[in-house]
């Protein structure tokens, strides 16, 4: 019998991967120092070598040639799945793409342990898709595949949320009601239980589990929506063209305002499009600034701006974004108070679905003891803010907020695979 397993948290934006052996929980170091990669790949032009994480990231920056690809997860379970996309001019199915992040963090886990890792629990959010229970499916099936295809033998799924409750166990005084917040780059997964120390080797938690709900918004539709409010107008959009002043499409800016979608952007006939519309365009120097990021192909870096400065303002009350990549001198100022306004009603969907999670636990808000924040829009101040009025008597917890979801997991493989939970760390 093995004497290890593993959990991995294949995230929208971010990864990780620990391992349990004996009695300790090895959070493994997935680039240099990092114990969280950035989920992104790139490949070369000629060779199609992968490359991961932040150097994937630096190498696309750096405008080396090849493919940029990330917030993979998000095709999970859809029918872009199973068509594929086109990586350096040649077919490639997702199944492979992903396949080969999970295998270089596998790898990464294996080289750190010097052994074999057989066994595997997988993160997975609440949904994948909202209001579609066979795209869920299909979703973890294809995670399934996905594992088995890298090495995996044995393999299992845990809610995410519940995962980053099982991290924070450790540290519980007595039992707590806790409501978990997981919000990540992609999705919003919430879950109400039962936590203490005394609970840590069981390995059926069913009965501590009272509730699950989750929502398919995260970090990326903020950017989304902070892009489309602050950063779009500057580049021409809702603005107008021709004799019967027509808005000038708007799937454009959409579409380069969500990072799955960018590179199905730059294709000879949208290009030709643009330009027509730019010699009707009652805006021409904001539309030549579209027309700029599709010649570039910039849609990702203008993106990573846009994230760039989500991030400033959850601690600054204005940030001037550079965007002298589309045009010399060119900056975009923006103030927290745009950003809070741009992703108000994404906050209001986020807590109609935490207050749900409660509703449905059977239990009122004055009854949670602690909030767990994982996640890293929870670092968002309004977020914050929503979470604290909704249960004004709860304790907040917000420890190791891109790494727990991975602990949590490996803590769960450990009851499921190997016996019992050790408190060494």
């Amino acid at each position: 019998m093995s004497d290890i397993s593993c959990g991995v948290d294949f995230g929208t934006s971010n990864s990780t991967i620990a391992y349990y052996r004996g009695d300790r929980l090895t959070l493994v170091p997935v680039e240099n120092h990092h114990t969280t990669i950035p989920s992104a790949l790139f490949f070369e032009r000629i060779s199609n070598a992968p490359h991961y994480g932040r150097e994937a990231v630096d190498l696309f920056l750096e405008r080396e040639k090849g493919r940029f690809m990330r917030s993979l997860k998000r095709v999970l379970g859809t029918s872009v799945m199973k068509q594929g996309t086109m990586v350096n001019g040649a077919p490639m199915n997702f199944n492979k793409i992903i396949g080969q992040f999970i295998k270089h963090l596998k790898d990464k886990a294996e080289t750190h342990a010097q052994q074999e890792i057989e066994s595997v629990i997988m993160g997975r959010p609440v949904h994948f898709i909202d209001n579609d229970p066979v795209g869920n499916q299909n979703a973890q099936e294809e995670l399934r595949v996905i594992a088995q295809n890298v090495g995996f033998k044995n393999i299992d799924f845990q809610f995410e949320p519940i995962a980053a409750a099982f991290a924070h166990e450790v540290s519980v005084m007595g039992e707590k009601l806790a409501l978990v917040v997981d919000i990540g780059g992609g999705t919003s997964d919430f879950t109400v239980i039962r936590l203490s120390k005394k609970y840590l080797n069981k390995v059926d938690r069913s009965s501590d589990i009272l509730a699950n709900t989750g929502v398919r918004i995260g970090g990326n539709d903020f950017d989304k929506d902070l892009s489309l409010n602050a950063f779009m107008p500057e580049l021409g959009y809702r603005s107008t063209y021709g004799d019967k002043n027509l808005p000038v499409p708007l799937k454009f800016y959409y579409d380069l305002s969500e990072w799955s979608k960018i590179n199905s952007l730059y294709t000879p006939k949208n290009l030709m499009l643009l330009r027509q519309y730019l010699g009707q365009s009652h805006d021409k120097t904001r539309f030549s600034r579209l027309i700029n990021v599709f010649t570039q192909e910039s849609g990702h870096i203008l993106l990573g701006v846009v994230e760039d400065t989500k991030i400033a303002l959850t601690s600054d009350d204005v940030h001037h974004a550079p965007l002298d990549f589309i045009e010399g001198g060119f900056t975009i100022e923006t103030t927290k108070a745009v950003f809070e306004t741009s992703i108000a009603q994404e906050i209001s969907n986020v807590a109609t679905s935490a207050t749900q999670c409660v509703r449905d636990a059977g239990v009122s808000p004055s009854a949670i003891d602690l909030i767990i924040l994982t996640g890293g829009s929870t670092e968002i101040p309004a977020v914050q803010k929503k979470f604290k009025e909704l249960f004004p008597n709860a304790l907040i917890s917000d420890e190791n907020k891109l790494d727990s979801v991975g602990v949590g997991l490996a803590y769960d493989s450990k009851r499921k695979f190997l016996g019992d939970v050790t408190l060494t760390h």
